[in-house]
């Protein structure tokens, strides 16, 4: 990600970006907005500023798939959460 991401989350929040869902199957068939699922993973862009955070910024990450606020800023989808509603970290 290139762009300068100007949101501070504080304390044990961790700012994501979440990852899209496919709009076709694997058959072919194309998926509407409205039957696609919501997203459990994403990119972390920013942390807070308590140490008790153990991902980083870049990380790929699953987490609880009915969790965090989500918000648009400059025209991207993100979510804000605490760090303990993430699952794991997906590794390449």
């Amino acid at each position: 990600m290139s762009e300068i991401i100007k949101i501070e989350p504080l304390g044990i929040r961790v700012l994501i970006k979440p990852l899209e869902q496919e709009s076709q199957t694997s058959s072919g068939i194309f998926l509407p907005e409205t039957a696609k699922e919501k997203p459990q993973t994403g990119l972390v862009v920013a942390i807070g500023d308590d140490e008790d955070i153990n991902v980083k910024v870049n990380d790929n990450v699953l987490f609880e798939k009915y969790t965090g606020t989500e918000f648009k800023f400059n025209g991207e989808s993100y979510l804000l959460m605490d760090y303990t509603d993430i699952l794991a970290r997906l590794l390449d």
